[in-house]
């Protein structure tokens, strides 16, 4: 079962990409990259009235034939997507919140680091391992 997540800082580039099967991560790519946008039209159709809350859960962003792309976004803009194979009925909307809200306080961690550059490309174990275990769940 293919998944893929990205987080972005508000200029739109990967600080990180995991596939799972790598060999259509090619696809994975392109699919996050123009979710982005859907990310960017939800945040500015729903205004000011969101700019108190701490979390933005956009849910649903698209489905496509094979696959469904959720996203969530952090009040410091950060974006995450997570796209998965649509054959998967097993996946609930509050599973897929509870896992972006996993993602986001694994981030938060990684922000704390004092060696962490804000912006740069994440290198964390820790990460990848919350990662690796969110996927072996949905598969």
């Amino acid at each position: 079962v293919p998944v893929s997540i990205i987080c972005s800082p508000p200029q739109n580039y990967p600080l990180y990409i995991r596939s799972v099967p790598t060999e259509n991560e090619l696809k994975f790519h392109y699919t996050v990259h123009t979710s982005l946008d859907v990310v960017d039209e939800k945040i500015s159709a729903m205004g000011k009235a969101l700019v108190d809350q701490r979390e933005l859960y956009l849910g649903l962003l698209y489905p496509t034939e094979d696959y469904k792309v959720y996203g969530y976004v952090t009040n410091s803009k950060v974006k995450f997507v997570m796209v998965v194979d649509s054959s998967n009925t097993a996946l609930r909307d509050n599973e897929i919140r509870s896992m972006f809200r996993k993602l986001h306080n694994s981030y938060t961690d990684i922000m704390c680091n004092p060696f962490y550059n804000p912006g740069d490309r994440i290198h964390s174990r820790a990460f990848d391992n919350m990662v690796n275990s969110m996927m072996m769940q949905v598969c």
